[in-house]
């Protein structure tokens, strides 16, 4: 049982998380623009209960995100990957058309951001050149990888500093994240 509230898109969401979880309770945002009556329920209910923020992986779910954060920066959020939003037939990438099992692990890891560092190194933008995050031909792929296997959401180059930070990833876990995806290009 979800004690928080979830923040989603639209109401096909809400449905399809009830069908996956059973009974929880969302605030729908309905799409792109926040009416400040929706911002302020937000703002409520993470008062009572918290917040989790999650919705679709895409350019518009992104922009919601970055504006309840905005107002909630501690709001707890859950990622659902890209590859697992995508619709059967025709639509937009969304909440709505992922698996039982996918938004019960996407909300199995949920981060909650940390305004200063926890007592930790902190990844550095020559942590991320050095790893080959940033500035190599296969960067857009590994950040693809390092951002599903620590469930971050879709990012690009600044805002995969932002959330490492944002989550207190070290250097450590990412750089082991990467050996891994190495490891598997080897293999493969």
């Amino acid at each position: 049982m979800i004690k928080e509230v979830i923040v989603v898109e639209g109401r096909d969401d809400t449905k399809r998380l009830q069908e996956a979880l059973g009974p929880v309770d969302t605030i729908e945002t309905h799409g792109f623009a926040l009416p400040d009556d929706i911002l302020a329920a937000i703002v409520e209910a993470q008062k009572r209960r918290g917040i989790i923020i999650f919705t679709d992986p895409d350019h518009p779910g992104e922009k919601i995100r970055r504006e309840i954060l905005a107002v909630v920066p501690d709001a707890k959020q859950a990622f659902l990957p890209r590859t697992a939003g995508v619709p059967v037939k025709q639509g937009t990438l969304g909440v709505e058309h992922a698996s039982n099992a996918t938004i019960k692990a996407a909300l199995a890891q949920v981060y909650t951001p940390v305004s200063a560092p926890i007592g930790g190194p902190q990844v550095t933008e020559e942590d991320l050149i050095r790893l080959g995050l940033t500035g190599t031909p296969h960067a857009a792929h590994l950040r693809e990888y390092v951002a599903e296997t620590l469930h971050l959401g879709h990012v690009n180059g600044k805002q995969l500093l932002k959330r490492l930070h944002a989550f207190a990833i070290t250097p450590l876990q990412l750089g082991n994240v990467v050996r891994q995806w190495q490891n598997d290009q080897k293999e493969g």
